[in-house]
């Protein structure tokens, strides 16, 4: 089977051995969680708990009150320590619902299965992966509910399930695929329903042929099918892959919803379907641990509110000499300044390893290459010119906005510009004078 692509993209080092073989454990719960009401697109939770109260595991502890929010919930059972600001992933602090473990692990009595899932009506699933808090798995955290429910003039017809995990280093997604195909695909049956769909694409890069094998045979039972496409990067950034599965582009400034698609990671499908069979709320993520900065790289099942020190902790700690530690994969991931943040609904990944001294950045000397590998057909360097030279409507105009962020720029520029920090900034800057606009 020949493997579909997109134009662009570029080829980073996989570095994918570290964990790939090695399947997931349970990181057992720690004696304090920082479970914080943000850690999604959109607005906070807004608290359900204070100071002493006692919470069950699986809880609701933060309510969303907006339609661009996530529900929370307690990763323990116990004692609620403090509501009040802590240290975050994204760089300030958050109001965060502090629990001490009882180690009991009570379950709430709001947690109960359905018997029979897909009997459900389309709004009752949407209902549920709301009250389950689900976000999106890859790393965005867009509030999963909202994604199952398009206008009503933006029909569905094909629910893509993103199995590609292009960024190196982490494996958790495939081992998710390996280890738990079939709830993949119930909860990608979910979405469909949820949504009115009539089929359901999993794309799978061709560097996973194990699991791509695995799906082909699991899929007779829905209507569903697994499609290869071509190890590059970044073919799991949505636009790219609507684009190389279907040939569909998702016009400027548009959304899946405009060409008939959502989108959903195998992670985030997976807990649709552990949301509704279950009960179970989004209170813990897998996620890799990984990098030669770690002892022991592992896949771990971990409790959202896990302090990152305790994770690595787990896998023998650090080696010496690191001086680099990021929450997702190293091309998309942010640099963390401590390793005392918590684990969020985004965290795809830890990994650390000890950076050699950074190098100059030299003037951009037109080489072309960050067009030449742009996914999304932008001019980076200009973009961050009219940036730098605070030009914002330019910038708006050469289709800043439509930048995904994905590094491919900065990767290959010879001058080591960082071209993703500028355009990161400029976006900052266009969204804060619009809101203050429409205010």
């Amino acid at each position: 089977m020949k493997a579909k692509t997109f134009p662009h993209g570029t080829h980073p080092p996989e570095d994918k051995r570290f964990t790939a073989d090695k399947p997931f454990e349970p990181m057992p719960a720690p004696e304090k969680v920082y479970i914080p009401l943000h850690q999604h697109f959109g607005s906070p939770a807004e608290p359900l708990v204070k100071k002493g109260d006692e919470v069950s595991l699986g809880q609701k502890i933060g309510e969303a009150k907006s339609l661009f929010s996530a529900s929370v919930h307690a990763s323990v059972s116990g004692k609620v320590l403090s509501v009040d600001g802590f240290n975050h992933p994204l760089g300030k602090p958050v109001l965060t619902v502090t629990i001490a473990n009882d180690g009991e692990d009570r379950l709430s009595p709001e947690i109960k299965g359905i018997k029979d899932p897909f009997s459900l009506e389309p709004n009752e699933i949407c209902r549920k992966v709301k009250e389950a808090g689900i976000v999106g798995l890859g790393g965005a955290a867009f509030p999963t509910a909202v994604k199952l429910s398009p206008p009503k003039d933006k029909p569905i017809d094909t629910i893509i399930i993103n199995g590609c995990e292009c960024e190196p280093i982490l494996t958790a997604d495939y081992r998710l695929m390996l280890e738990y195909t079939e709830d993949i695909l119930k909860g990608a049956e979910l979405a469909r329903i949820a949504t009115g769909a009539k089929r359901i694409i999993v794309g799978i890069e061709n560097n996973k042929q194990d699991a791509f094998e695995l799906f082909q045979k699991k899929t007779d039972a829905f209507p569903a099918e697994a499609v290869l496409l071509k190890t590059k990067y970044p073919q799991g950034a949505e636009k790219n892959l609507i684009y190389s599965l279907l040939n569909r582009e998702v016009p400027k400034g548009g959304l899946p919803f405009d060409v008939g698609v959502v989108v959903q990671n195998v992670g985030t499908a997976k807990a649709i379907w552990d949301s509704i069979n279950q009960g179970k709320p989004l209170y813990e993520r897998g996620l890799t641990v990984s990098g030669a900065g770690i002892k022991d790289p592992k896949n771990l099942i971990v409790r959202i509110g896990s302090l990152f020190q305790s994770v690595i902790d787990f896998c023998g700690g650090f080696e010496e000499d690191v001086n680099v530690l990021i929450m997702g994969g190293p091309m998309m991931g942010l640099t963390q300044w401590t390793p005392d943040v918590p684990v969020i609904k985004g965290t795809s990944g830890i990994l650390s390893w000890k950076e050699p001294n950074p190098s100059f950045e030299y003037n951009c000397i037109q080489c072309g290459r960050c067009a030449d590998h742009c996914p999304m057909h932008l001019v980076a360097t200009q973009l961050m010119k009219y940036v730098k030279f605070d030009n914002l409507p330019e910038a708006e105009n050469w289709g800043i906005l439509d930048c995904v962020e994905c590094g491919c720029c900065q990767y290959s520029c010879p001058a080591n510009i960082p071209l993703v920090h500028w355009i990161r900034l400029g976006k900052d800057r266009i969204i804060s004078m619009s809101r203050k606009k429409s205010a």
